[in-house]
């Protein structure tokens, strides 16, 4: 079985120090393959550099809606040159956060917006975080109109509504430890009613663990435990949800087979 982490961050201070052990202990979960994500400046450096330095790693660079704040011409003009390195697959996380609102909401929309129209002018893919901003969230994406760079929707914890609603944007959908919660009812639905081809997992460690190590940081193995909680959902052995995620993922971000 070989599992591919859609959405990670190694590059975080919390796993930075000794990626190579949390690297095996991935792979002895099967978890193989690995987006690490960044967020602002010094996030999206590192993410860059585990990518080049670790070949089953790639990275995804963006400004995250709280430090969207921070966001200006010459962080742009950074993030266009980094999006051009060869390990670099997507732009994200990006989006918007109305619960711990570290940045103004209307500076969040702008910076988004902006982030969208970048990746459409680069013909990238993009990572999209929502919290507590559904609606404001679909909006900017429907108005870009992503069909043709495509997206993802990073650890989804919506409805079966607004699944649908962002499935006919033509958006992906990953989920997280968020789907082996046994309270996540409208999540596991979700789960049940998203199309396989569009499907995608991941850990987003160090948050979000999944059953059975709820509680305890998170880390880019445990994908294993998500893969088994939609497996579980959806009636299907982990071995066949690991292949199509897998699937699915080398070819949302465009990674050629080794």
């Amino acid at each position: 079985m070989r599992i591919f982490d859609s959405h990670t961050h190694l590059n975080s201070e919390e796993f930075i120090q000794e990626v190579p052990r949390y690297l095996q202990q991935a792979a002895d979960l099967d978890v193989v393959k690995m987006a690490i994500v960044g967020s602002n400046t010094q996030l999206n450096a590192d993410a860059i550099k585990l990518a080049e330095t670790y070949p089953q790693l790639v990275a995804i660079v963006g400004w995250h809606p709280e430090d969207s704040k921070d966001y200006d011409k010459a962080a742009e003009q950074l993030l266009i040159e980094q999006l051009q390195k060869p390990k670099v697959v997507a732009l994200g996380e990006i989006g918007l956060d109305y619960h711990w609102d570290t940045s103004p909401r209307d500076v969040q929309q702008q910076v988004f917006a902006r982030q969208v129209a970048i990746a459409k002018d680069m013909q990238m893919p993009i990572s999209v975080h929502n919290r507590d901003a559904f609606e404001d969230t679909y909006k900017i994406l429907k108005a870009a109109d992503i069909r043709d760079t495509g997206g993802v929707m990073h650890s989804f914890n919506g409805d079966p509504e607004w699944l649908k609603r962002f499935l006919d944007l033509g958006m992906h959908i990953s989920y997280s430890g968020v789907a082996s919660f046994k309270n996540a009812k409208d999540v596991h639905e979700a789960v049940k009613q998203t199309p396989l081809d569009r499907l995608l997992v991941e850990t987003d460690a160090p948050y979000l663990t999944p059953e059975p190590y709820r509680g305890k940081q998170n880390e880019p193995g445990f994908t294993r435990y998500v893969v088994e909680a939609v497996a579980k959902l959806r009636e299907m052995t982990p071995e066949a949800v690991a292949a199509q995620t897998y699937q699915n993922a080398e070819e949302f971000f465009k990674i050629e087979e080794d």
